[in-house]
Parts: C-alpha cells; sequence; structure tokens
C-alpha cells in the first residue's frame, strides 16, 4: 500500500509500532529498505517499540547505516503536569510512567501496578530473554540493591560484598550494561577530566525514573515527605534522572564528581563546556564546599546551585539538560 501511495505521488512516512513483536523484523525492514532504495521509492519508516533492548538488538544486527535514533524516555514533570495536573513533590514521588498515574490514589495497587507490569516485565522478557545471563538471581538482585540505594556511590567490591554468588566485578558490569540498556538504571561515572580514569571510576547508582525506587521501598508518599534526609536523597535521584534522560541524543554527558569529602552530585559535559550542580532540597545557609571545590580546579566550569538558595527543583525539572549550557 505505500508503495502504491508513492508511485501516485502521495508523500509516505510508514510507522512500525511495537515491531520487536515481529520475529526477524530487522532482517524484513533492511530488504525493503534497500529494495526501495535501488529503485528510488521514497518512504520514509518510523520504528517504534516499547522494548529499547530489543530494538536496538535489531537496528545493530541489520540496519548499520540505515537509522537514526529518536529517545523516547520516561515522562518528564511538564509532561505530568499538563496531563495529569501534578504538583512537583507528586512528580518526584510517582515518577515519570504515564501508565500508572491514574492509580495513585491506591498507593498499594501503584507500587504492585510498577513492580509486576513494569519491572518483572522488563527483566523477565526484555534483558532475560534476548541476553544470556547466566545467573539471574543476581540480575535481580543487582537491579534490587542499585534501586535501594539510588543516588550513592558503591563499587563493585562493595557490592559483591552484599550480593548473593556475585562471581566477578566483570560480570557485574555485563548486568549493569544490560540495565541500562533497559532503561532501568544508570551507573554514573567520575569526573576525572580525563577519559582513560573516568572508564575504571566507581559508579554512582541512578534510577532512571523514581518510581522504581519508591515503588519498592514499601513507603508511602507521606512517610517520604517525613523523612527529610531520604527525601532528599530522592530529589538528588530525580534531578540526576531528569538530567541523563533529557541529555539522551545530545551529546551532553552526565557524571558525578568528588575529591576527598568533597563532592559535586553531576557535571555535565558538552564540547569543552561544564556544568557543576549542587542538589539541596532543604534550607542550607552557608558555603557549597563542593561546588568551590571543583570550581578552584576547573575554573572554567559554571556552577548551579539547585534547591531553595538557587533554582527552584521545578525550574531545574522543567527544562532539558541542553537548555543549562545556553543561559
Amino acid at each position: 500500500m505505500a508503495r502504491l501511495q508513492v508511485k501516485e505521488g502521495v508523500p509516505v512516512v510508514l510507522i512500525l509500532d511495537e515491531v520487536q513483536k515481529v520475529s526477524r523484523w530487522s532482517e524484513i525492514v533492511k530488504r525493503y529498505w534497500d529494495e526501495d532504495t535501488r529503485s528510488g521509492t521514497d518512504i520514509r519508516v518510523v520504528i517504534l517499540g516499547s522494548s529499547a533492548l530489543l530494538v536496538q538488538a535489531g537496528l545493530s544486527e541489520s540496519l548499520a547505516g540505515r537509522f537514526e535514533l529518536i529517545h523516547a524516555t520516561h515522562w518528564t514533570f511538564k509532561e505530568k503536569e499538563a496531563c495529569f495536573g501534578w504538583d512537583i513533590n507528586r512528580y518526584i514521588f510517582f515518577g515519570g510512567y504515564p501508565s500508572a498515574a491514574p492509580l495513585v490514589k491506591d498507593e498499594f495497587r501503584w507500587s504492585q501496578y510498577i513492580r509486576d507490569s513494569l519491572i518483572e516485565t522488563t527483566l523477565s522478557k526484555d534483558i532475560l530473554l534476548l541476553n544470556r545471563v547466566e545467573k539471574p538471581p543476581l540480575l535481580r538482585q543487582l537491579f534490587m540493591m542499585t534501586s535501594e540505594n539510588s543516588g550513592q556511590i558503591i563499587s563493585y567490591q562493595k557490592l559483591m560484598g552484599q550480593l548473593f554468588d556475585a562471581g566477578n566485578t566483570t560480570t557485574l558490569a555485563h548486568y549493569q550494561h544490560l540495565l541500562e540498556g533497559a532503561r532501568l538504571i544508570r551507573g554514573l561515572p567520575k569526573w576525572y577530566g580525563g577519559a582513560i580514569r573516568r572508564r575504571a571510576s566507581t559508579p554512582k547508582w541512578i534510577v532512571l525514573n523514581t518510581a522504581l525506587t519508591t515503588a519498592l521501598s514499601g513507603i508511602g508518599f507521606l512517610d517520604w515527605r517525613k523523612d527529610t534526609a531520604r527525601w532528599g536523597r530522592l530529589v538528588e535521584v530525580a534531578v540526576g534522572a531528569h538530567l541523563i534522560n533529557t541529555s539522551l541524543g545530545t551529546g551532553i554527558e552526565v557524571f558525578y564528581w568528588r575529591d576527598h569529602n568533597k563532592e559535586v552530585d553531576f557535571v555535565l559535559k558538552q564540547g569543552e563546556k561544564l556544568i557543576a550542580i549542587e542538589v539541596k532540597s532543604g534550607l542550607f545557609k552557608g558555603k557549597h564546599p563542593g561546588l568551590s571545590a571543583f570550581i578552584q580546579k576547573f575554573p572554567k566550569a559554571q556552577p548551579l546551585l539547585v534547591g531553595q538558595e538557587g533554582i527552584p527543583i521545578n525550574e531545574i525539572l522543567s527544562y532539558p539538560a541542553p537548555y543549562w549550557f545556553k543561559r
């Protein structure tokens, strides 16, 4: 049908939704794409899929050099605000899954939906069925531990000491890669200023949707809000997830920085430009030694304080990462 319309002079955009459900879909698309290229048939093809790992596998296997990747990430605060009328605190706790939004009035039902329909489906179908995973329980343990400790810097060696049958650091790094490919977590590298050392750094774990942490915690919204320390960590994770999600496809890299007891929550790098971001959810009067130390070491970097003393939380979550390089 698409080819007939092109012959009749009608511009065609062919959309293939949930393409990963079709066996050997990438080979089929490649064959028809090559046929149309040779014949000069101008059909623009948009491939959509809810499984990032399955779609990426097909692209890399058969469609190398034939595609442009456009990332559709977790919903942002502005999208949730516009669609569901959420305020910033509701977004930070319930996260960016639109399908779960109608369930938030029943927090138990909401958390079960996140666990069963989103987390379990991703782990069981998108990761375990697609990839060779010799220790599935270890993969699940790694996800659970990184979700529970999101926003913290934890070495592979420390993880191995806490995980059952952890194997070695190479295994954990591979499982981290799978979880990252499924858009569940990100292990942020430490910023040193040199690419070689960054590769070997201890990661700072960030879930890419705060719902992955809160739904697994067994703690309700009001109790999270009452615990200022716990809520502060969740706010930091929400900011980190937003920066990571909105930097995809932009050339912006996201890091953290630490030098002894001085730390910067996030470092954004675009070309030679650096932005150092410190997140303070409560009122924190006084100096900010982490930012000061970073700027002293990297004087060309732009400092960015997020919280009551600086940019409001709802503002940092309202603009994508590239915006802050244009201010």
